[in-house]
């Protein structure tokens, strides 16, 4: 027995399928049309101008996705910029806790010390910095883990910039002779909470030296007088190049 010969039906069906889809649909009345007719059999309009209308509408459709909408680029750019500045703060956020918490705090005489200090900065027209030592710094009385690791030399203080930590270490309070003394090193720590280098900082604090109080005549034989001249001409030579041999500090 011979097998039975294959349906023509699919094919009919596929042929009918594919005129449909090229038949232009009337937008006004709906009728389909034979593909060759220019205007609707039923209403007359034109099936030009139809299917160019629906092409156009799916082109804007298109066009408005959420890929092609405008402003969509700089949107993404936005989300990714405050992102990347919300990881950043959080990380520093961290960083800061750490510092904070791997420190000791001053305790209350030492506080006590400290605002003194301040004060002589203020009352002698560094107000700006000692507002910025007021209000905006943490005071620790021992290293962070971040100190300890970089390591320091014959310090008085060390600077956590751009996190505000400043760390008064034993010789702050028990080797300067005065509140006076105590206001240099804290004007020098206001250079670095702003986020300057050492040569800022010294220069600062030599050239402010009249303004404090704090000279040779009245400081000269102290151990923080020698340190802070030696530093000094370290990091910032010029200011001992004056008088007749270029080798007198250029402010006494």
């Amino acid at each position: 027995m011979s097998p039975p010969a294959p349906s023509a039906k699919p094919a009919v069906l596929e042929r009918i399928t594919e005129r449909r889809a090229n038949s232009p649909k009337c937008a006004r009345c709906g009728l389909v049309n034979f593909r060759t007719e220019a205007t609707c059999k039923r209403c007359g309009a034109s099936l030009d101008e139809a299917t160019n209308d629906t092409t156009h509408a799916a082109t804007a459709s298109a066009a408005m996705l959420p890929e092609h909408a405008p402003g969509s680029k700089a949107a993404f750019l936005f989300r990714r910029a405050a992102a990347v500045c919300g990881v950043t703060a959080l990380l520093l956020f961290a960083c800061y806790v750490s510092l904070i918490f791997s420190s000791a705090p001053l305790n209350a005489e030492q506080r006590r010390v400290v605002d003194r200090a301040i004060d002589v900065l203020d009352q002698r027209g560094f107000a700006r910095d000692a507002l910025i030592l007021r209000r905006l710094v943490n005071y620790r009385a021992s290293d962070n883990w971040w100190n300890r690791y970089v390591g320091h030399a014959d310090a008085y203080a060390a600077t956590n910039f751009p996190f505000e930590v400043v760390t008064l270490y034993p010789e702050f309070f028990n080797k300067s002779a005065d509140d006076v003394e105590r206001a240099a090193i804290l004007l020098h720590e206001a250079q670095h909470l702003r986020g300057r280098g050492e040569e800022d900082a010294f220069t600062t604090v030599w050239r402010a030296k009249r303004q404090l109080g704090w000279t040779h005549d009245s400081h000269g034989n102290t151990r923080v007088w020698r340190n802070v001249s030696e530093f000094t001409e370290k990091h910032a030579p010029k200011l001992f190049r004056c008088g007749p041999d270029g080798d007198t500090d250029c402010y006494e």
